[in-house]
C-alpha cells in the first residue's frame, strides 16, 4: 500500500467522521431553530388575540352598553373579536388557526373538539400550571400549537353566563338557552389555542442542512485535491527520485545528480543526507580501488 492510498484512506476517514458529526449537530440545532421561530409565530399570535381582546372589552363595549340594552352584539365579546379578526386573517393564512375552545361555549363553533378538550381538561386539572405547547399531525402537515386557559376571574362574567334567566335575552335569543351556562367563578371552561404551521419553518431548515452538506462536501473535494497535490511534489516525487537515485548508487552508479537540497524541511534535510552519503561512498570506493 501506498503513501498516497495510506494518507486518503485516513483522510476520508477523518472527513466521514467530521461531517457525520456536524451533519447530527447541524441538523439538531436547525430543526430546533425552526421549531423556536414557529413557537415566536404562535407567541405573536397568541399576544396578538389578548390584545385584540382588551381593545375590545376597553374600547368598544363601553360606547355599546346602551345599544346592548336592547340588542345583543356578539361584536361586542371579546372572544368573537378576536375569533373573527383572525378568521379574516385565515384567508391569507389559511393554516393560521386561532380558537378559543371551550368545553361548554356559548357560540357553538367555538365548542371545543377532542383534542382541544384534553388541552382543556388539562388546564382543568391544575389551572396554575403555564402554557401547553404541543405538535400534532394535520393533512397538511404538521402543526405546532400552543395554548392558554380562560379562566372566569371576573364575577361581572357571570352575568351572561350563570343561568339563561340572568342573561341578556337577545342573547339567549341568539344563541338558545342550552350552551354557555353553569360557568362558575375561577372556573377553567376553555383555551385560548393557536396553531401554526411547521412546514415552512422546517423546509427551509431541511434546504439550509442540504446548502451546507453541499458547501462542506465541497470544501472536502477541493482539500482533497489541493492536499494530493502538495503531497505529490512536495513528498512522494522527491522521495521517489531519491528511491531510484539510491538504487542506482547501491549498483555502483554514480552518475547521477546530486539531489535539490534547497530548503528547510525534512525533505531537504534527508536530501543533504543522500548526497553526503553518496560522495562518501564514491570516496570510499575509491580508496579500497587504490
Amino acid at each position: 500500500m501506498g503513501l498516497r492510498l495510506k494518507f486518503n484512506i485516513v483522510l476520508v476517514l477523518v472527513f466521514a467522521a467530521g461531517m457525520a458529526v456536524s451533519a447530527a449537530v447541524s441538523y439538531r440545532l436547525l430543526q430546533d431553530n425552526a421549531k423556536d421561530e414557529v413557537l415566536r409565530n404562535a407567541g405573536l399570535m397568541m399576544e396578538a388575540a389578548l390584545s385584540i381582546r382588551g381593545y375590545t372589552v376597553k374600547q368598544i363595549k363601553p360606547n355599546l352598553e346602551e345599544k346592548l340594552r336592547e340588542v345583543f352584539l356578539p361584536q361586542s365579546v371579546p372572544a368573537y373579536s378576536a375569533t373573527e379578526i383572525f378568521n379574516a386573517l385565515r384567508h391569507k393564512y389559511p393554516d393560521f388557526t386561532y380558537k378559543e375552545a371551550t368545553l361548554n361555549p356559548t357560540n357553538p363553533r367555538d365548542r371545543a373538539v377532542e383534542w382541544e378538550a384534553d388541552i382543556v381538561n388539562a388546564f382543568r386539572a391544575d389551572a396554575a400550571r403555564g402554557d401547553i405547547m404541543g405538535e400534532r399531525a394535520t393533512p397538511s402537515g404538521r402543526m405546532l400549537y400552543l395554548a392558554r386557559p380562560i379562566q372566569i376571574k371576573d364575577p361581572a362574567c357571570l352575568a351572561c353566563h350563570s343561568v339563561p334567566d340572568a342573561a341578556p335575552a337577545p342573547m339567549v335569543a341568539l344563541y338558545g338557552r342550552d350552551n354557555g351556562f353553569g360557568w362558575k367563578h375561577q372556573e377553567v371552561i376553555g383555551a385560548q389555542v393557536v396553531s401554526v404551521p411547521m412546514s415552512l419553518a422546517v423546509a427551509n431548515a431541511d434546504r439550509a442542512f442540504r446548502t451546507f452538506l453541499l458547501s462542506l462536501g465541497a470544501i472536502f473535494v477541493v482539500a482533497f485535491v489541493v492536499l494530493n497535490l502538495m503531497l505529490s511534489s512536495m513528498i512522494i516525487r522527491p522521495i521517489a527520485r531519491m528511491a531510484a537515485d539510491a538504487d542506482r548508487v547501491s549498483t555502483g552508479d554514480f552518475d547521477v545528480a546530486e539531489f535539490s537540497s534547497k530548503g528547510k524541511d525534512e525533505i531537504a534535510a534527508l536530501g543533504t543526507s543522500f548526497n553526503r552519503m553518496r560522495r562518501s561512498l564514491q570516496k570510499a570506493l575509491k580508496l579500497i580501488e587504490k
